[in-house]
Parts: C-alpha cells; sequence; structure tokens
C-alpha cells in the first residue's frame, strides 16, 4: 500500500461520519481511544489545537490534504519521535515489538472490530 493509500485509511478510520472532513468531535475521539480515556477537558482543548494549526481552508474541519500535508511537513527528528510514541502504545509489554495479541487489543480499543 502506498504512503497516500495508507494515509486515506488513516483518514477514513478518524472520519467516523464518512463526510471527507475530521471534526473537533471526531478527532477528539480518537484521542479519547489512545488516551484511554483520559482528560476529556485536555483531549476537547488539544483537538481544537490541532484542528486549529492544521486546518488549510479555514472552515474548522480537517481534510485529506491536510492530513497529508501534516504527516508530510515537520522535521525528521520530529517524525521518529511521534512514530516512537505511536508504537509505544501497541508495545505494551516493552518488548521491543507489537505482538499480535496487543495488535488487536489496540485495534479493538480504537473500534476496529475486523480481526486481521
Amino acid at each position: 500500500m502506498s504512503n497516500t493509500g495508507e494515509m486515506e485509511r488513516v483518514f477514513r478510520y478518524f472520519d467516523e461520519d464518512g463526510d471527507g472532513k475530521i471534526s473537533c468531535s471526531e478527532l477528539r475521539r480518537v484521542l479519547c481511544l489512545v488516551d484511554g480515556g483520559g482528560e476529556m477537558l485536555e483531549q476537547l482543548k488539544e483537538a481544537e489545537m490541532a484542528i486549529e494549526a492544521l486546518d488549510s481552508d479555514g472552515d474548522g474541519l480537517l481534510g485529506l490534504n491536510d492530513l497529508i500535508g501534516f504527516m508530510e511537513s515537520g522535521e525528521e527528528e520530529e517524525k521518529v519521535k511521534d512514530l516512537k510514541e505511536a508504537f509505544d502504545l501497541y508495545d505494551v509489554e516493552r518488548c521491543g515489538f507489537i505482538t499480535p495479541k496487543n495488535l488487536k487489543r489496540m485495534l479493538s480499543k480504537l473500534g476496529d472490530s475486523e480481526v486481521y
């Protein structure tokens, strides 16, 4: 799968209502899932700040191009840090790799009912 194809898949996951845009509430939903519930007010602020920073057309929503632009911009060091943080979410046992059990658990937490 191409990088763009992967980004489209991620985008579709965020875009819960399938309208082609990621709203603040959709972004907050994913933040809550990844954070395990966490502080709702903090996640709302994070979602609002992300939308404000990344929204290229000023409609208060993120499009696929906004997401791709965000992922393609930034410095390499920051990308590596972000990837490490994302990897650590899946590597719950801290063994240095993602086990099928951990992947299934995280996908289930994120609402993906399809088991691979």
